[in-house]
């Protein structure tokens, strides 16, 4: 399917397409991410075409639902793409069917606007020691938003197969964000599905050097104390890392212009 509109473009979701793991202290909320590149490249390629971007971090599908749908249609987007129900899914307990009825709700309306709407898979995590026990549940969610895409036509990015993000280079220090190389990649990805054409060129990763156990072991203590502490912390005082935060580009404008 070739989007030929893309002239209002609107990024919605969670960190994940807020830009979190490719940090840019320039830019509003201190990152870029895969989505502000994406528009760089629609921008480029058309002298009316805008961007905003509604997605904070920490935010769970229905507040997504919640806070960004109404603002995004408010926007008579042509293209919008979406990723939400990844912090549900992190939860000790969680209705999936629920879930993916209010993010059916939620596509219905993005839908009911015209513009092109593309959806996100959830990633599988099977490398990875501590996130690879959501596997299940991340499989269930991506089937059910699979027939929630075939309803509405919605594209399907599916970041499930993309193998290439188990190299850890793929990923920021947190484990938990892409980072900037990942960012990259995901930025082509979205292009590639939107049949686009971009500049974008993936980057050289450096050497990845083998790790004694030692010095593994030591990595997981030291990511634990770092990351998973504060992150369990947050959960248990019922708060977000996204709290403080508004919108990075919450009206349509222009990016990559410079």
């Amino acid at each position: 399917m070739v989007v030929t509109f893309a002239k209002r473009y609107v990024a919605l979701g969670d960190s994940f397409t807020e830009g979190v793991g490719d940090p840019d202290p320039g830019l509003p909320n201190g990152v870029r991410g895969w989505a502000d590149r994406v528009a760089e490249q629609l921008c480029r390629a058309d002298p009316e075409a805008g961007y905003a971007n509604l997605a904070i971090r920490g935010r769970k599908l229905a507040r997504i639902m919640h806070e960004q749908i109404d603002a995004a249609v408010e926007l008579r987007p042509t293209l919008v793409t979406i990723y939400a129900g990844g912090n549900d899914i992190l939860r000790p307990q969680i209705d999936i069917d629920q879930l993916m009825q209010t993010y059916d709700d939620g596509i219905a309306r993005l839908a009911a606007t015209g513009a092109d709407v593309v959806m996100f898979t959830g990633f599988d995590a099977v490398a990875s020691p501590v996130f690879s026990k959501m596997r299940g549940r991340t499989a269930i969610y991506n089937e059910l938003l699979r027939e929630v895409a075939d309803k509405h036509e919605a594209m399907v990015v599916d970041y499930w197969r993309f193998d290439e993000y188990n190299d850890p280079r793929m990923w920021d220090t947190d484990r938990l964000h892409m980072s900037t190389a990942g960012h990259i990649n995901m930025a082509a990805k979205v292009l590639d599905k939107l049949e686009a054409e971009h500049a974008i060129e993936l980057p050289q990763l450096q050497e990845l050097a083998p790790a004694a156990r030692l010095e593994a072991l030591k990595a997981d203590a030291a990511w634990v104390r770092r990351f998973v502490g504060p992150w369990v912390g947050r959960r248990l005082r019922g708060v977000s890392s996204g709290d403080a935060l508004t919108a990075r580009y919450p009206q349509l404008q222009r990016v990559g212009d410079g």
